[in-house]
């Protein structure tokens, strides 16, 4: 048992109440998601209750982190001052694992490569209570919800899926690794009241659709924006016949719609997971207080009253969705995805099919796509796409090889990668004869950005369920509708796929020889913690200045960023991942993504000091060795995607004093304010129009900054011309302590100094 069985009858034991309390306070009935939250909260205030306007205080039950993310969280906890963790923490080493030829070979060099920054997050979380799932064990999300995922819990994850464990009713949230710090030490955790969107599900899913197309349904409806400041919660009887783990991809994939989180309620399903999963005790005790994890009575009967928005989707007319390429809201059904292949002249020719990945790795997910795989040995068909198979863990690895689906897998020429993220982060060594030529690939990943997977510009990467992604990939031709074509195989005949079948869980149960966890010492005050000083892949944190206590003036411009900016532009993935811990060399890919807008070039901008242009890092460095602050604009929904604070954390270390956009991503602005960086938003959105190349600036008024008070950054042009603009921001009281005193983890650091 890995899981902290006192924590959750303690949770279980005080949540009636605290939901009853709550609906009586309010005199309504509550949906999940507001019993999960109003049971969750540090210290009730009337704030609590307004959706999407206040700031309001959290005591999660657990930190999840993952190996990239956890580096840098950890090297900031190490400074507070605390001896052990407040709550159960993990760390799952799965994103520097890079796939290339199998999963045997991968994960050696891995184990190799990665020697320093391993030992250090193994020493680090023996040292301070925190349990470490070793290289090998799996993708965190997948071995979260087969391990730690409880109904009813609240769980905040250093990676932007963290949400998947809503599959079993849990709130869990993604967030930077400096929240993960504020938990870890015992402190509350701030968000701001989401608001609640509300997906009611029909009818019962059948043939080829999927738990996935549900999700690739709802991105199309929403955008990559549309979930933003909004907790998305599915139900109805529909939602009820899902499997447990075909919720935990729909929640997973709920990231790329901007949300907060997404959330089922408990059901048979989710009962039955657990169950298979060892953990009977848990759903023994979820049985015991069913009724508070599932919605109101009267929330089902009249949803619209009580949820801010309310979509419906019957799964009886539910089709495959093909979502891409380049974002993961453009949704295609099937019966219209290859007229636009044709249309939009994306490449026909299927080159790569790739499944698994935290968001599609379940029993079912590779039981249904092996009966496709079968089908392709016993109808006598060619492969025509490369093929690979990303296992979520070693838990469901070891099932499917005991079960024979990899061996299915084989026959068809099919490569099994390790149990790690790979190439749905861009840790991936793609073969290809030009790098620089148009391709497609298919991936029942999650997202599907430019460069996103094998960092090529020229990729047309599409997503889709797993069972989509192996008919498409035995074509080899994104125009085949395995709904109704046929396919011509080796003996020249006409076949045509079966629909695909599986199983929801192993008719045999799971099983595993080592699943990869080691437990932290009882007592971690002998455990050394080793980083050396001449290491580049790990570097001790020293604190950011404080603010001067004066308006900021005469900051250059450093870029103005013109379209999509998500945090993999802000903070490459792929080869970037080993100098996670190195805040130093990891700032040397700061921005180099985002596309300038006054020479639609990347990576090159004006250095105002010299007249000449470099790369946006180089250019920042002249800046900070001046001593010259700088300030960064953005267009709409700037730093989407991946959870990762170093894309707040590079420009705080090397001297960007204000990031200027149209609209944030909600991880990345709570990320900006944490390390004391000033996030402003246009007053008016037209005024990103008057930011010249050549503009020096003033940011006025934040002597008497203030929650709700806008401020003037005045824009001072080459030609001596000025214009005064109107910034808004979503600083709380707390939050520009943060600023003021140079970042949250010195306020922290300041409260355990007083305490001592």
């Amino acid at each position: 048992m890995v899981f902290d069985i006192e924590m959750i009858k303690k949770v279980y034991a005080a949540m009636p109440g605290k939901v009853e309390a709550t609906r009586k306070l309010l005199g309504r009935p509550l949906t999940l998601s507001e019993k999960i939250l109003y049971a969750h909260l540090y210290a009730p205030t009337t704030a609590a209750y307004e959706r999407g306007k206040s700031y309001v205080e959290f005591a999660p039950d657990r930190v999840a982190m993952q190996d990239a993310t956890a580096q840098m969280a950890l090297l900031q906890f190490m400074t507070c001052g605390r001896d052990k963790v407040a709550v159960p923490s993990t760390v799952h080493c799965d994103h520097l694992i890079q796939a290339k030829t199998g999963a045997d070979a991968d994960l050696a060099t891995a184990v190799d490569t990665n020697k320093e920054v391993y030992e250090f997050l193994s020493s680090i979380s023996n040292k301070y209570g925190i349990g470490f799932w070793k290289p090998g064990a799996g993708i965190i999300h997948q071995v979260v919800l087969e391990n730690y995922a409880f109904p009813g819990g609240l769980m905040i994850g250093t990676d932007s899926h963290t949400p998947n464990a809503g599959g079993l009713g849990m709130l869990a949230i993604g967030v930077g690794g400096a929240d993960a710090v504020d938990v870890m030490a015992g402190l509350p955790w701030e968000l701001k009241m989401p608001k609640l969107i509300g997906v009611k599900l029909t009818g019962k899913l059948s043939g080829w659709v999927s738990p996935k197309d549900v999700i690739l349904k709802v991105a199309g409806i929403l955008t990559v924006k549309g979930g933003t400041g909004c907790i998305v919660e599915y139900f109805g009887e529909g939602a009820d016949n899902l499997s447990a783990t075909g919720k935990g991809t729909i929640c997973n994939m709920g990231a790329e719609i901007g949300a907060t989180c997404s959330v089922f309620a408990y059901d048979t399903k989710i009962s039955d997971y657990l169950k298979a999963t060892e953990r009977a005790e848990i759903a023994a005790l979820a049985d015991g207080i069913k009724d508070t994890l599932r919605p109101d009575a009267e929330v089902y009967a009249d949803p619209s009253k009580y949820y801010d928005q309310v979509i419906e989707i019957n799964l009886n007319e539910l089709e495959p969705h093909v979502n891409g390429p380049f974002t993961p809201d453009l949704a295609w059904p099937i019966s219209k995805f290859a007229q636009a292949v044709k249309e939009n002249n994306w490449p026909e020719k299927l080159e790569v099919a790739l499944i698994g990945s935290c968001t599609n790795s379940s029993y079912e997910d590779i039981s249904r796509a092996a009966s496709l795989a079968k089908q392709a040995v016993d109808k006598n068909l060619d492969v025509k796409a490369e093929y690979t198979i990303t296992p979520g863990s070693e838990l469901v690895r070891f099932t499917i090889e005991r079960d024979g689906l990899l061996n299915t897998f084989d026959q068809i020429g099919g490569v099994v990668l390790a149990n790690a993220c790979g190439p749905c982060i861009g840790q991936w060594a793609r073969h290809i004869d030009d790098p620089n030529r148009k391709n497609s690939i298919i991936t029942s990943f999650n997202r599907n950005f430019a460069k996103r997977n094998d960092g090529l510009a020229a990729t047309h990467a599409f997503v889709a369920s797993p069972e989509i992604v192996t008919a498409l990939a035995i074509a080899g031709d994104l125009t085949f509708n395995p709904l109704t074509d046929t396919l011509r195989n080796k003996d020249g005949k006409e076949v045509k796929l079966d629909e695909p079948t599986g199983f929801e869980l192993p008719a045999k149960g799971f099983a595993v020889d080592d699943p990869g966890y080691q437990a932290p010492a009882a007592d971690g005050s002998g455990v050394q913690v080793i980083v050396s000083p001449t290491s580049d892949r790990l570097q001790l944190l020293a604190p950011f200045a404080a603010w001067e206590g004066t308006d900021l003036k005469g900051l250059k411009l450093l870029i103005k960023a013109k379209g999509k900016c998500t945090t993999d532009h802000i903070s490459m993935a792929g080869p970037w991942l080993k100098y996670r811990g190195h805040l130093d060399n990891i700032s040397n890919n700061m921005l180099i993504g985002a596309v300038n807008a006054f020479n639609e070039k990347t990576d090159n901008v004006k250095n105002q000091l010299t007249g000449e242009y470099a790369g946006v890092p180089v250019v920042q460095r002249a800046y900070k060795a001046a001593d010259i602050g700088s300030i960064v604009v953005g267009d709409e929904n700037y730093g989407e995607g991946s959870s990762r604070e170093h894309a707040a954390m590079e420009p705080r270390h090397l001297g960007v004093r204000a990031i200027l956009v149209k609209s944030f991503a909600r991880i990345h602005e709570t990320n900006l304010k944490k390390q004391g960086m000033l996030g402003l938003t246009f007053a008016n959105k037209e005024d990103y129009d008057k930011i010249q190349e050549d503009d020096t600036f003033d940011i006025l008024g934040l002597t008497t900054f203030a929650p709700g008070k806008p401020l003037t950054v005045v824009a001072n042009h080459k030609d001596g011309s000025k214009d005064e603009i109107v910034v808004n921001h979503t600083y709380n009281e707390q939050q520009i302590e943060w600023f003021k005193a140079g970042g949250a983890l010195n306020v922290i650091r300041a409260q355990f100094a007083k305490k001592a």
